[in-house]
């Protein structure tokens, strides 16, 4: 395993859409564990829905990975760091964007056996609903 395996997921994980979902399979391993602050997810099926139900609910995505970095203690390239923007826009045509990092392991077959995504729900996706945002805006200032 090396990081060209990384690199292909990457540029998968950039051209990622509702019509590519199909090739899933291709970069994530049959029992992939995908979590983020939404959901926990296991086996790709389970994966593949779930990114089906959001792509659903939300266009024009962009997926845009800005730095990578591989651990230091894991065998050479079996763990990558993403830094990432995810931009969106909601059907009412608000555009939205999630800033995080993802913790990818690979597989010695080079697909992606876990992907753990870190973001900060509160602040960028709870602090912009309208009465639960207000709420916790204020919670935070006075924090």
């Amino acid at each position: 395993m090396n990081a060209e395996a990384a690199e292909r997921y990457v540029a998968f994980w950039q051209a990622l859409s509702a019509e590519t979902l199909d090739r899933l399979p291709e970069f994530m391993a049959p029992d992939m564990h995908f979590r983020d602050p939404f959901k926990d997810l296991h086996g790709l099926p389970q994966v593949t829905a779930a990114f089906d139900r959001i792509y659903r609910m939300i266009r024009d995505v962009e997926i845009t990975v800005h730095d990578r970095a591989f651990s230091a203690e894991a065998p050479a390239g079996a763990v990558c760091y993403l830094r990432w923007t995810f931009a969106y826009t909601l059907r009412s045509g608000k555009r939205l964007s999630i800033e995080g990092m993802s913790e990818v392991r690979f597989a010695e077959n080079g697909l992606a056996t876990e992907h753990i995504d870190h973001w900060d729900a509160a602040g960028q996706v709870y602090e912009k609903l309208p009465l639960i945002g207000w709420l916790l805006r204020l919670i935070r200032r006075r924090i």
